[in-house]
């Protein structure tokens, strides 16, 4: 009898213990918005929105990027979601970084300033 009790006393400690860990995974893996993010094998889940954000772009850029197989996705119950290693995959090798000196060189339509032909008052006088 004393051994049941015993059994059942470590069997409950153990699930206890597991309970408290999945707590606290499920605490890391919740976004700062509030929304919980699906993972596969330990990668996060990203949906249509969360790139869209997360790159500045539109869902029809998705829908190209999706089309022309330069990034990978799953189907999930008719939704479209992306891994997100792969999708910092696709960051590094399609895309740019932009750095502060290019900024600097674009004026505000995005394109580079041209000062051919510009005349320094100084110089001509």
């Amino acid at each position: 009898m004393n051994i049941m009790i015993l059994e059942k006393v470590f069997v409950e400690t153990w699930f206890q213990r597991i309970w408290d860990k999945l707590d606290t995974i499920e605490r890391k893996i919740v976004a700062k918005d509030g929304k919980v993010r699906q993972s596969i094998n330990g990668d996060i889940l990203l949906d249509n929105h969360d790139l869209c954000f997360m790159l500045n772009v539109s869902k029809r850029t998705l829908q190209r990027l999706r089309s022309s197989k330069m990034l990978p996705y799953r189907k999930i119950d008719q939704k479209v979601y992306y891994l997100e290693s792969e999708v910092l995959e696709f960051i590094k090798v399609h895309l740019k970084p932009t750095s502060p000196e290019n900024k600097r060189k674009r004026g505000n339509n995005g394109n580079k300033e041209n000062n051919e032909g510009v005349e320094n008052n100084e110089d001509s006088e």
